[in-house]
């Protein structure tokens, strides 16, 4: 996880812990900064083409060398279905048209932060597949048999609300 600040980035201060809201937060004697530690935003795609599910492999930690839906960190001023469209290129080479949210999830187990990864259904408009960007490996894989491993929690629970929708209702997108 990340190390929490130990100075005010208003006023230099050091912080000190104080309950606050039911929870220990640091916060700045001098200027009143509380530092909250909030999740990070990250948004993706879920992009199927005939039964087959699009994957990436990351090239970096955390991690590495495990399999992931196309996805990353909201920039500030992005949207998030700006910021999945843009990961999708950018890890993929593929162009994609957000069609509607598939679902959001809690990543506890990335070592960096806390997540919240809101995934949007997808449907390809252009591009040629190849990976980019921090990808090793960009490739669709049938539902039933993804690659593996998957890297982060969130991803295998969106992978079993996939599989789950389309056991209900076959033959539509889920």
């Amino acid at each position: 996880m990340t190390v929490p600040f130990r100075h005010c980035p208003r006023c230099g201060e050091l912080l000190v812990e104080r309950e606050m809201e039911g929870r220990a937060r640091r916060v700045c004697p001098s200027c009143a900064f509380v530092h909250y530690r909030n999740p990070v935003p990250a948004a993706g795609v879920v992009l199927l083409e005939e039964g087959n599910l699009l994957w990436v492999q990351r090239r970096f930690e955390p991690r590495k060398g495990g399999w992931t839906l196309p996805a990353g960190f909201v920039e500030y001023g992005e949207h998030v279905t700006e910021c999945a469209a843009r990961e999708t290129l950018e890890e993929t080479g593929l162009e994609v048209e957000i069609t509607g949210l598939f679902g959001a999830y809690m990543a506890m187990d990335d070592p960096r932060t806390q997540v919240v990864l809101l995934l949007y259904l997808a449907r390809r408009t252009g591009g040629a597949l190849a990976p980019g960007d921090d990808a090793v490996d960009a490739a669709f894989f049938p539902v039933e048999a993804p690659p593996q491993p998957i890297a982060f929690r969130a991803h295998a629970l969106a992978l079993a609300d996939i599989r789950e929708r389309l056991r209900t209702s076959p033959g539509s997108a889920p």
